[in-house]
């Protein structure tokens, strides 16, 4: 597995004041600020309202992480992902998940080839849709474990393990699957480990009264028209090496730290609706996540330094579908988000911490 990069700048993690960026990543801040609004007028004029499900597509992308969307069908996810693709100067690569799909038709075959001079026959690796910078998995959970599995190596490593040989794939790259929560029939749950690879998992909610008017007078979507991509493949890739290094105060990196402890029904801190409710807390990835998250949503927002409220925007989609409810959850009606949402009501706000 691949050795995780450490997430916290030590030099500045106990600055209590906004830190200037040198010159060369101040270029990249704005950068990415400029490129922020032009993105979100481009998918603006496909998509109507999911401003926040944008916003936070957008902080997985920078995030160098992964992406679910959950929501019932209609909802505009297919739409949402292919017009972010096409606002990116990347490689955009669509699977639907069915019932019958095999790992090599994600992952690629080898193929028998004849030479037609000599007749020597060699085999020839055909890569499957998984090389590509973008790739959405529709409907995920449609399709086997072991199919699902296929995909693990490829979202953790960045790498396709063919008999003995191991490709490397394109950079960046990114993963958007899709999953409808509430057709269950004919479907397979994503295992734990597969959906803590998912940086987020992200509820995709009906439109309000006024954007589901303005869906009707627009009639069937239709894509824009292409136009030269607002980022390269290269400008993302400066981008995402540029997030694991914004700074982040003590204070906010404790208040992330609690947050996380909390989920544990075994910890001292965690309050009585997780010890009634969970079976098992998120691990250190989550905390990982968390952090990664907030540092490129400040990004976005054009700070270089981490604010409490960054750490809160992305607590629902980093640690809700980490968490493992138990049967008192469930007879309650206790839902995972329910949780979270009384983990930020009983985590203290450090005192001075900065709203961005």
């Amino acid at each position: 597995m691949k050795e995780a990069r450490p997430l916290v700048n030590t030099e500045h993690a106990a600055a209590s004041s906004p830190t200037e960026p040198p010159a060369r990543d101040r270029e990249r801040v704005d950068l990415l600020h400029r490129s922020h609004e032009e993105l979100l007028r481009r998918i603006e004029e496909v998509i109507v309202g999911q401003r926040a499900v944008i916003d936070l597509l957008l902080t997985a992308l920078f995030s160098g992480g992964h992406a679910i969307l959950v929501g019932v069908p209609g909802l505009a996810k297919t739409l949402l992902v292919s017009t972010l693709a096409r606002g990116l100067s990347l490689a955009f690569r669509r699977i639907q998940f069915t019932p019958d799909l095999m790992p090599s038709d994600i992952t690629g075959t080898d193929l028998v080839q004849e030479d037609p001079e000599t007749g020597e026959r060699s085999f020839r690796f055909v890569k499957g849709p998984v090389f590509t910078n973008l790739l959405l998995a529709d409907e995920i959970n449609r399709t086997p474990p072991k199919t699902q599995a296929a995909l693990l190596e490829a979202m953790q490593e960045e790498h396709v393990t063919v008999g003995e040989r191991t490709l490397p794939l394109p950079r960046p790259f990114l993963v958007v699957a899709t999953q409808n929560p509430i057709e269950q029939e004919g479907t397979y749950r994503l295992p734990e480990a597969q959906l803590d690879r998912f940086l987020f998992a992200i509820r995709v909610p009906y439109p309000s009264e006024e954007e589901e008017l303005e869906i009707m007078k627009r009639g069937r979507p239709r894509p824009g028209e292409d136009a030269p991509g607002v980022l390269s493949g290269d400008e993302i890739l400066r981008i995402q090496d540029l997030v694991p290094r914004v700074p982040i105060a003590e204070h906010v990196l404790r208040f992330a730290l609690r947050l996380v402890r909390m989920t544990r029904p075994e910890e001292d801190v965690a309050p009585a609706s997780i010890r009634e409710c969970v079976s098992l807390g998120v691990g250190p990835r989550a905390a990982q996540y968390l952090i990664l998250a907030a540092k490129a949503r400040a990004l976005l927002r054009g700070r270089f330094h981490v604010a409490v409220e960054d750490v809160e925007a992305v607590a629902f989609p980093v640690l809700a579908h980490r968490l493992v409810t138990n049967f008192h959850a469930a007879a309650e009606g206790i839902s995972s988000e329910d949780l979270v949402r009384q983990l930020l009501s009983a985590a203290s706000r450090p005192a001075g911490g900065r709203r961005g």
